[in-house]
Formats: C-alpha cells, structure tokens, sequence
C-alpha cells in the first residue's frame, strides 16, 4: 500500500480509503489509487481486512476429489456465496487425505461455517464442529446434534428410477449398489420400495459404487450371471451406470435391447449424445444454494436452530431404457 501511494501521489490512509470503499476520496483520486494499483499488479489482502473487522466471511467446504456431482454441487456453491458477500475455501478428501484432515485445514483457515458435501465424518466429530461453529452436511442425512442438512429425497428418487423400468414392462430389475457411500441406504430403501409394489417380480442387489471401474466391475458379475439376467438396472450414481453399460457393450450386449439402464445424479457427462443415459436428476443448482442459505441463516440472521432442506428429485429419461424385449 505504501508503493501504491507514492506512485499515486497520495497518502497511505487514502490509498486504505480507496481499497475499502468507503467515503473520503474523490473520484479522481479513487481512479489514480486504481490506476498505480494495476500498474503495480497490487491486490488487497481481503483475508486480512476482514480479520482487522472480527470476521472473515468464509465459508469452508469438504468434498470427494473426482466425484463428477460434487463439481456441480461445488459451482452453485461459489454462486450462492458471492451473492451474499462470502468468500468459499475448498479442502478435498481423497484416499489418501480424510473427511478429518479436510476439515483440520478450514478451521485452520478461520472459517466461520462448514459445508461437508457428501461427507464420511463421523456422527459425533460433525456433533462435535456443529459445538463449534456452523455446520451443514449435504447430499448425506446428518443425525449429529446441531448439524442442519441439506439432501436430495434419495429414496423417492430410487423408486422413481425402478417404477419408471417397471411402466416399461421389466420384471426382473437389479440394483447396482452404493455401499456406505453417503445416500446408499436411503437408494437401496427407495429401491426395496418400488419392487415391493410388485412383489412378482423379483429384486436383486448387486455390489456397485461410486465409480466407472465400480460400474465395470458390476457389468463383469452380470455377463457371469446365470439366466435369467436382470433386464432392467439402477444403478447407484450415473459413473458407476457408465462403467456398467461400457463393459456390457463390449461384450455384444444392446443397451437398452438387452438390458435397460438407468443412473442417478444427471452429470454433465450423461447427456452426451452418444451415451444419453436415463437419470434420476438432482437439482446442484438448488442443493448449493440452499447449503449457502442454511450457513448464513446463522453466521448473519443469528438462528438458533440448524436448518435445512429435502429437495424433490426428477426422472430424465434418454434413450438408454426402453420395453422390456
């Protein structure tokens, strides 16, 4: 700030006057601070004036490392927070780098709220941050004391996915499943629910995941099926339902001639023409907004109680699902 001044020809206090956008600097000056500024390639510390005011107006956020939806998740975040004046520090988990240590790096930052997308911390350590400081858990229902959530109904999105096989005249629908990846359970619940609303048709669960190799892995065990093979699949997120179909395809199976497929989540990657896999749509637009809201409901507006929303899912049907051969 010192160099900015003397290049502007002005004080330091004027120069500070300018940056922080308050009254007490003339237009002209304003436009001479800016203009040294650039040509000096200054930038403020933002980080430091908000501390010198008792806050730093950030937002941490955890998230997967590769996981397609996260990104989605992550860009509605950046929008929500820049309306409202707060800044998002990022810290990724992947497998060599926990929910713990993910977390560890925003407090160190001085964070003033959390928002865990898609975490595996545990119910007491989210209990435990929620103590602490805002807490909002996304895609995963929170049970931790204190933690608001903000998720897609999973379980009425899985029955959609299977009753949209069943109006297609499949009988023998197979579930490649999450595991404990957050949401798996409330899948495999909405996915008990719509095959017991045809009780004659059998159900079958099969080992998934989170990823295209899970999806292979996935598409190998049902090539080694007996028949009868399942017609119709859901699949746990839409990478694990690519990973499935490319394998099939590779054997000489049609999708959906053979087997109809279908995914959850509707990343960038499943409206591509050439794979236009039918989904079940998560709203990331909304999820990340409403994440943004649930924080600052208590970092600016002062609620007591954490809040939270269950957004409503939507079928997409393409061309990877069709009647039952």
């Amino acid at each position: 700030m010192e160099d900015v001044a003397a290049r502007a020809g002005v004080s330091r206090a004027l120069v500070s006057i300018v940056f922080r956008g308050v009254a007490g600097a003339s237009e002209e000056t304003r436009a001479r601070v800016l203009a040294a500024a650039a040509d000096l390639d200054y930038r403020p510390d933002t980080r430091a004036s908000r501390l010198g005011r008792g806050r730093t107006r950030m937002i941490g956020v955890t998230f997967a490392v590769g996981h397609a939806f996260h990104g989605e998740v992550l860009r509605s975040l950046y929008t929500g927070a820049d309306a409202v004046g707060y800044e998002v520090v990022l810290s990724g988990v992947t497998p060599d780098r926990s929910d713990t240590d993910a977390v560890d790096t925003l407090l160190a930052e001085r964070c003033e709220g959390l928002v865990l997308v898609g975490s595996d911390l545990a119910t007491g350590a989210m209990a435990r941050l929620a103590e602490r400081l805002p807490v909002v858990s996304v895609l995963r229902p929170a049970r931790a004391a204190g933690v608001g959530t903000v998720r897609t109904d999973d379980t009425l999105g899985m029955r959609l996915a299977v009753e949209h096989l069943r109006d297609l005249g499949h009988e023998r629908i197979g579930l490649l499943d999450g595991g404990r990846a957050p949401g798996a359970a409330e899948r495999r619940q909405g996915y008990r629910r719509g095959m017991r609303a045809a009780p004659e048709r059998p159900g079958l669960v099969m080992p998934g995941g989170l990823t295209e190799l899970d999806g292979a892995a996935a598409g190998r065990a049902f090539l080694a099926m007996d028949a009868p093979r399942p017609t119709g699949v859901v699949a746990f997120n839409d990478r694990c339902a690519l990973g499935f179909v490319d394998v099939v395809r590779q054997a000489g199976l049609r999708v959906p001639g053979d087997v109809s497929v279908v995914g959850f989540d509707d990343i960038e990657q499943a409206g591509y023409p050439h794979v236009a896999l039918t989904t079940v749509r998560q709203d990331a637009a909304r999820l990340g907004a409403e994440a943004v809201r649930a924080v600052t409901a208590r970092l600016d507006d002062g609620a007591a109680e954490p809040t939270g929303a269950v957004i409503r899912p939507e079928l997409v049907v393409r061309s990877s699902t069709a009647p039952v051969a």
